[in-house]
């Protein structure tokens, strides 16, 4: 059941700010207010009608071409999948990747915490690199900006939104 964005308030601004770009849109979503949770085991027992595997998994690494050149990106994977490390530093001609600390992910996203971070890295400047497993799903779901709060959208809609790089990055 989806809340008015007025109801919204007592979540991170980026909350209202992804619904807000649903509404004005025109497209289909859902929300969910639940237990917090952190990680996309803990996510899925609580999102009714969604599975493991239709869960936006958002990770912010931080990415180094080199000693000069160091950027942070984030990957969006299904729920239970790993990205594999080698294929990500290939794609960015990396010398090394790491994931960003929880003050990095704080300081990029203006206060989300780790667990409750959408995957729409857009909204926070950062390059969005997304898994096309992902995609295969046609509804996807997703902390978004809290970690007792989740929207559902269509994966087509969420293409047209954000407009991720689709690269193959799983293990």
């Amino acid at each position: 059941m989806s809340l008015p964005i007025q109801m919204l308030e007592n979540y991170h601004p980026v909350t209202s700010k992804i619904a807000e770009l649903l509404e004005t849109n025109n497209m289909w979503f859902e929300t969910f207010e639940h237990e917090p949770v952190r990680t996309s085991e803990e996510a899925s027992k609580v999102r009714d009608g969604y599975t493991i595997d239709q869960g936006a998994k958002a990770l912010i690494i931080r990415v180094k071409i080199s000693s000069a050149n160091k950027k942070f990106v984030m990957l969006v994977l299904p729920g239970v999948s790993r990205f594999d490390v080698n294929r990500v530093k290939q794609l960015f001609e990396a010398k090394d990747i790491r994931f960003a600390t929880e003050q990095e992910v704080d300081d990029l996203t203006i206060g989300v915490k780790p667990g409750g971070v959408p995957p729409f890295g857009n909204l926070f400047g950062l390059e969005v690199i997304v898994d096309p497993r992902l995609l295969e799903n046609e509804k996807i779901i997703f902390n978004a900006g809290d970690k007792s709060f989740s929207v559902g959208m269509y994966s087509k809609d969420y293409l047209q939104l954000v407009d991720p790089q689709v690269v193959s990055i799983l293990s």
